[in-house]
């Protein structure tokens, strides 16, 4: 899987209901095997987002990616499905548009379990450490802090 080490646009439009981010030398780069690949403008290079449907329009668009002599040709609705530019995209619209794009409830009910999960597991690791180095006051307290749970 690729990730996106850096992606700043050079260039945003806003145009009726579409966004126009268009990438320069230097501000879009991925990581591909622990290799950094620097975006190179020589096909694609800009993304089209329809702001009413939250839509990326220009999907057939390719973009190429240099590291030293090797070239990465990848369209861009192939980008979209092996990294997480979809990522750098909500948070370059959120930014650009200064609008609040909704978590679905149900994100936000996983987000809320997995932290009470995590929070429950750190507590218990508290608690025997607490019994491991003899700290009598820091176990009654983590003693506490779980009844009220």
């Amino acid at each position: 899987m690729l990730s996106v080490q850096r992606m700043t646009p050079f260039f945003t439009s806003q145009e009726d209901f579409r966004l126009r981010l268009v990438f320069a030398y230097q501000y879009f780069s991925i990581e591909k095997g622990g290799e950094i690949y620097q975006f190179v403008p020589t096909e694609g290079k800009e993304i089209v987002i329809n702001i009413k449907s939250l839509q990326v329009e220009n999907l057939g668009e390719v973009f190429v990616f240099q590291k030293g002599n090797r070239f990465i040709r990848l369209p861009l609705y192939q980008l979209l499905l092996i990294s997480d530019l979809h990522i750098h995209l909500t948070t370059i619209m959120e930014s650009t548009l200064k609008l609040e794009i909704p978590i679905p409830k149900v994100v936000s009910e996983e987000a809320a379990l997995l932290i009470a999960t995590l929070e429950q597991q750190n507590q218990l690791r508290m608690i025997d450490y607490a019994l491991e180095t003899n700290n009598r006051q820091l176990f009654i307290q983590l003693m506490e802090g779980l009844r009220t749970i």
